[in-house]
């Protein structure tokens, strides 16, 4: 395995740092893992560290990663704060891409900005549901 994970539970959300070489590959299989660790805690409030070592993946590469687990993943989460210390201006696209495919996510470039914003999201509960007519 090219990266390694650890996951840290927070009182709302699942901290997920990962580690080790870029590639679409190691991209693809940790936000596979981290679905499914969600999953297993059903903490559907994750924020993702990318700490990846490598040259960045293409733009093509970014598009298909992002529209491909954003529709795997459609329903499923409630936030995903996502931060890429070495993304720069292509995990902007990255974030539009999901947006555009109902994905709650936002970039940021700390994880500090990160657990600000996860920390205030709000789960919807059924008190803030609008009736049925």
């Amino acid at each position: 395995m090219s990266y390694e994970i650890r996951f840290e539970q927070k009182d709302t959300y699942l901290h997920a740092i990962v580690t080790g070489r870029n590639s679409r590959e190691s991209v693809l299989a940790y936000m596979a893992d981290i679905t499914q660790e969600c999953d297993r805690r059903q903490c559907f409030r994750v924020l993702i560290e990318e700490r990846l070592d490598g040259p960045r993946l293409a733009t093509l590469d970014i598009f298909a990663i992002a529209s491909e687990g954003s529709m795997r993943a459609l329903g499923m989460f409630e936030a995903v704060a996502y931060v890429d210390v070495n993304g720069g201006e292509l995990m902007d696209f990255a974030e539009d891409v999901a947006v555009n495919r109902g994905m709650p996510v936002a970039i940021f470039r700390s994880a500090a900005d990160a657990e600000n914003w996860i920390s205030k999201q709000q789960t919807v509960s059924e008190d803030d549901e609008m009736p049925e007519s």
